[in-house]
């Protein structure tokens, strides 16, 4: 945020939160083209037409957005109202869907894949970003609702069908989905839940910790997973549960009503998919060439969308030489004209590929901004060409809020060793060395030191006493001193071991705190599921995190509770 620019909201520390900010670039696996993109947008505009350096800036797109915006309104506001009241939303909802059909009202976006019990952190996040910039743009007289697009139309079950929790031991535990409900090919919104689940919740609810609020965010969660319901209706009864009080609007593009109101853009997509398959294959070269990543493979015979079999699975359509398209496995072949009488007839029949995914979206929304992470990021450069081919103006994504929730218990284990989130990056075996050196056995570890200085010392005296008589002699010291160092070393190591074998308190603290932190070696965010901390702290954590959001900020936050 501009110095100069009035904050929409108070900061999260003026709400009363201690937040921690850490640079993208510290943290591990971070793409160039990501840590580019966070540095100025605007640099990147060969890539991302649309981009914008302060959320402020994005004002100036109105007009063009809303000029763009040529489907019925009130057709999609209905869609939304019934999928919406069928997952319970509250008036705040109801009221921004309605204000959705006036002509200058723009979108605020977000979205994620169906995740179990809506799946890792960062969803949530993703959501809450949305809903906030929504609300900066109130407060400056532009009319904004916050949507959030299910991508109800993903295949990958697996990825969505487990929920990983710190346990009430603190430690790192998962529950899974049977991906047998699952039927290979088919997207994820035409799963249905049977008995089972009954089953995993109660298997959750075991594993989380059995505080005041667990009765009621075990009611919470079985209403919305039941037996028989659709496991998208199920997300996103749970996702409204919790986030509907602040407006947030669900959207399933699989809806009937959707698919009808998305067809004319499929028909153009498939009349221009020879020159989309071209576009994207050529801004694949220009990202790599100018030393970043293309996050999608395509090629010049691509096709942007799935066509869907008469059992309902996806399958992949490819040019082949006579200039028709088929699937693979299948002799029938399409002619362009073919496919694009078929999307305007049958468009449930075709589903969007990744490249024309957020097109779509931009289509059937008067879309100002869409929140992302940095996946979809990447993706945005590749689709920025299916935008420019298709006529519709690119969509400006900004980098959702991205936070590491840190719990009381946690946090006086960082402050006793002098930690930080940081540390844990290059692993636990690193942070133990640390705190054993440290606090635990520093006098021994400053022995350590001691020695290998003496001995360096004494081996330097030695060396320039043998250089003066033979310097063959003084060379091979240099090979007697990596022999020392290495046993030294070897030794330093099984001292570390042994002290955290002596204090295992000390040890279960530290392997709680990476499991909490950095599970797997990764952001908390991408990992651990929202009951882990509705269970511990009520809905009232949702408030938190709706407060730490700083829109103003592309740094991670470090929140402490």
């Amino acid at each position: 945020m501009s110095t100069a620019e009035a904050a929409c909201y108070s900061t999260p520390e003026e709400s009363g939160l201690r937040v921690e900010t850490v640079p993208f670039e510290r943290i591990p696996h971070q793409s160039r083209l990501f840590l580019d993109y966070l540095k100025d947008p605007r640099a990147l505009r060969k890539f991302y037409p649309g981009a914008v350096r302060f959320h402020h800036e994005l004002q100036q797109r109105v007009p063009s957005v809303l000029a763009a915006h040529q489907v019925d309104r009130n057709k999609v506001a209905d869609a939304l109202a019934a999928m919406n009241q069928r997952w319970g939303a509250p008036e705040e909802t109801i009221n921004n869907i309605n204000l959705l059909r006036d002509a200058d009202t723009v979108a605020v976006v977000s979205g994620q894949q169906a995740g179990l019990f809506t799946g890792p952190l960062f969803t949530i996040y993703k959501a809450l970003s949305a809903v906030k910039l929504a609300g900066c743009l109130q407060q400056r007289n532009t009319k904004a609702v916050p949507v959030f697009w299910i991508a109800a139309e993903d295949h990958d079950f697996a990825e969505v069908a487990k929920a990983e929790i710190i346990g009430r031991d603190c430690q790192l535990k998962r529950v899974d989905v049977s991906t047998d409900l699952h039927r290979e090919g088919h997207p994820v919104g035409r799963v249905v839940l049977d008995d089972s689940i009954d089953t995993i919740i109660n298997q959750l609810f075991e594993l989380l910790p059995n505080s005041e609020f667990a009765d009621d965010m075990k009611a919470l969660v079985q209403q919305a997973w039941q037996p028989g319901c659709g496991y998208v209706d199920s997300f996103a009864t749970m996702m409204t549960a919790l986030l509907g009080r602040y407006g947030l609007i669900m959207l399933d593009p699989l809806a009937p009503e959707m698919k009808e109101l998305a067809a004319p853009l499929y028909s153009a997509a498939v009349r221009q998919a020879p020159e989309i398959a071209v576009a994207i294959e050529e801004r694949s070269r220009d990202l790599e060439s100018s030393g970043y990543h293309a996050q999608v493979l395509a090629t010049s015979s691509s096709f942007p969308l799935f066509l869907h079999d008469d059992g309902g699975a996806r399958r992949a359509l490819v040019r082949v030489e006579n200039g028709k398209y088929q699937a693979k496995d299948t002799e029938q072949q399409y002619s362009v004209e073919e496919l694009a009488e078929l999307a305007l007839r049958e468009p449930q029949r075709f589903s969007p590929n990744v490249t024309l995914r957020a097109v779509v979206q931009d289509y059937l929304l008067p879309t100002i901004a869409y929140y992302g992470g940095a996946a979809e990021i990447a993706y945005f450069a590749q689709t920025a060409e299916v935008y420019r081919v298709l006529e519709r103006p690119a969509t400006p994504i900004l980098p959702r809020s991205s936070l590491t929730m840190i719990e009381r218990h946690t946090g006086r284990v960082l402050e006793r060793y002098g930690l930080t989130l940081a540390d844990f990056f290059e692993g636990l075996e690193p942070v133990t060395k640390r705190v054993v050196e440290e606090h635990l056995g520093a006098s021994t570890a400053h022995s350590f030191d001691d020695t290998e200085q003496n001995v360096n010392q004494e081996l330097d005296r030695l060396k320039r006493e043998l250089h003066a008589i033979d310097p063959t002699l003084a060379d091979a010291l240099e090979t007697g001193r990596k022999k020392i160092q290495y046993q030294l070393d070897g030794l330093r190591t099984r001292f570390v071991r042994a002290q955290m074998t002596r204090d295992e308190a000390a040890h279960r603290q530290l392997q709680r705190a990476a499991d909490q932190l950095y599970p797997n070696k990764d952001l908390q965010e991408r990992h651990i599921n929202v009951t882990s901390l509705l269970a511990r702290h009520g809905t009232y954590v949702i408030e938190w995190i709706y407060n730490a959001i700083n829109l103003g900020s592309n740094d991670h936050e470090v929140v402490f509770l």
